[in-house]
């Protein structure tokens, strides 16, 4: 089916339309009459780097460079103390954090506590090493969670001004499952206004800086864990996922990030929360520095889910059967693919076939190119199967309380009135039209289920696809209003339920961070995951911001 010519129009209205608003944001944010008010900064989080530079300095410490897994051994063998373990992160963050502002609000203090007991544990000596590595495969381990997620004792406010108060008396269930597991929260971390924007910005905490260049965005919503994950800030994070919020942080900030199977990873205690049919869309998943830590990370936060995801099954990579895209088709809704994003794609393909002696077949799934318009027409639609109404947009920037009216905060946000971020604002009015044509949820439906039972049919339970995370590479501050669309590349495996890893692959001649999506059929994340161990052995993994 090809793209209409009505809706190739369309495209190039929305896009000189958003180049008009980036380039009047730019004169909004120049002009001190009309600036933005100055966002919220907690103590120890301030919301703006307070010096120039290009990028963090890199860390000094061993520990920074350990995945999670290696540093819970080294606890439990007593070779380093978790006081330490913990006290190195801390000062790491202090180190980057006036830099890239990734974590809004910090709990060092309780943190340190929890240290403290962790050694006494180890010092009384009453259970073996493989048997505090079996109670708790995270034991000291310093974690950091999306903001939007509950913590108890931190804020809850998924960047939303009218709720700074909000303060979580309990653990949002993955939460929770990694403190059992022995992990220690050392904060929360920045994201986009509402969890819906790929710039992790909002007037509470102020905006969030990708640690290779302190110009360009962190994406979103799970940036700011992207963006202390790529600093060496942090080891393991939790993020959240409806259209490429973890994944897209993990590309920007050159670090893993797994979308599981839809389902399996329980989304209880984060807001906002996902109702009717927003539950198929919605996962909770794992971020991380080193592919090894994806897996049991994976196994905590799932909890008896996970038996379903055949993570104990044994992967030979030589057996699986490969696909790529190298980009949509064409959708005039998306920029077109980097060059270098395809070179590194390439590169992986030649790897597979020159090391593992397999044939990586090239695909041309032409529904593909609909990504964007699939994604907003089922995420607009206000009721689920059974009649039960969900939540619109401008109903979660009131957070159920006082009606918002995007129009009104568009022309509040224009004399810098407005307690809302442009991009929230602009939602809130897309929404409105996206619903004008009574045909197109029924069109869109058609053609996801459509498009999953090919990918099915062909993935079944030993195929892989390739497939550019982004058209681009971390882009600057403001620029993805110019490219509103360009999370379709991440956003159609949510449709889809498929699990997807997001796996670096090295730095643009820009020094900005190279990666790739990595799917499999549903269930089968065990394939993604070993994919993930294969690419970081062969290319590196995660690569230092700051060095050079």
């Amino acid at each position: 089916m090809a793209v209409s010519r009505a809706e190739r129009c369309a495209a190039r209205v929305l896009r000189l339309v958003s180049r008009a608003f980036v380039a009047l944001l730019g004169l909004v944010s120049r002009a001190p009459a009309l600036a933005t008010p100055a966002p919220f900064s907690p103590a120890g989080c301030p919301g703006s780097a307070p010096r120039k530079a290009r990028c963090v300095p890199p860390p000094s410490d061993e520990l920074l460079f350990l995945s999670g897994v290696e540093l819970a051994r080294r606890i439990r063998s007593k070779a380093v103390t978790c006081v330490n373990v913990i006290e190195t992160f801390i000062g790491r963050i202090k180190e980057v954090n006036p830099l890239i502002n990734a974590v809004v609000k910090d709990r060092f203090e309780a943190a340190l506590q929890e240290a403290h007991q962790v050694d006494k544990l180890l010092s009384e000596g009453h259970d073996s090493e493989e048997s505090l590595r079996e109670k708790f495969p995270y034991l000291g381990v310093p974690v950091t969670i999306k903001e939007a997620f509950a913590l108890q004792g931190m804020p809850n406010t998924a960047g939303l001004v009218n709720r700074r108060h909000i303060i979580s008396t309990t653990d949002a269930t993955v939460v929770s499952r990694l403190k059992q597991a022995g992990a220690i929260p050392l904060g929360v971390t920045n994201c986009s206004e509402l969890c819906m924007w790929y710039e992790s910005s909002n007037l509470l905490y102020g905006r969030s800086n990708n640690p290779y260049d302190l110009q360009c965005i962190v994406g979103g919503s799970s940036g700011g864990e992207g963006c202390i994950l790529g600093a060496a800030g942090s080891v393991i994070g939790v993020g959240s996922d409806i259209g490429g919020s973890i994944r897209m942080p993990a590309f920007f900030n050159g670090v893993f990030g797994h979308k599981p199977t839809t389902g399996i990873v329980p989304n209880e205690g984060q807001f906002p929360s996902a109702v009717g049919i927003r539950t198929d869309f919605l996962c909770t998943g794992p971020m991380c520095r080193y592919a090894e830590d994806l897996e049991p990370a994976l196994r905590i936060m799932a909890g008896p889910g996970v038996e379903k995801l055949k993570l104990n099954e044994k992967v030979s990579l030589e057996k699986v059967k490969f696909y790529f895209m190298e980009h949509d088709g064409g959708s005039p809704f998306v920029s077109p693919v980097d060059k270098e994003i395809l070179e590194a794609q390439q590169k992986v393909i030649e790897n597979l076939e020159a090391k593992l002696g397999v044939e990586v077949h090239h695909l041309a799934i032409s529904k593909m190119k609909y990504s964007f318009q699939i994604w907003a027409t089922l995420m607009s639609v206000n009721s689920s199967s059974d009649g039960q109404k969900i939540p619109n947009f401008t109903d979660l920037l009131g957070d159920h309380g006082k009606p918002v009216w995007p129009s009104w905060e568009l022309l509040k946000w224009l004399v810098g009135r407005s307690s809302h971020t442009f991009p929230a604002i602009a939602l809130g009015m897309s929404e409105r039209l996206v619903n004008w044509n009574p045909k197109a949820k029924t069109k869109a439906e058609g053609m996801a289920r459509s498009l999953q039972e090919e990918m099915a049919d062909l993935l079944k339970d030993d195929g892989v696809f390739l497939y550019p995370p982004h058209p681009v590479v971390a882009p600057r501050h403001h620029e993805p209003l110019g490219m509103p669309f360009n999370f379709a590349y991440t956003a159609i495996f949510n449709i889809l339920g498929f699990p997807v890893t997001q796996c670096p692959l090295g730095l643009s001649k820009e020094g900005l961070p190279l990666g790739i999506q990595v799917v499999a059929g549903r269930h089968n994340d065990h394939l993604t995951l070993a994919m993930a161990r294969y690419l970081e052995q062969e290319f590196g993994g995660w690569v230092c911001p700051g060095k050079g």
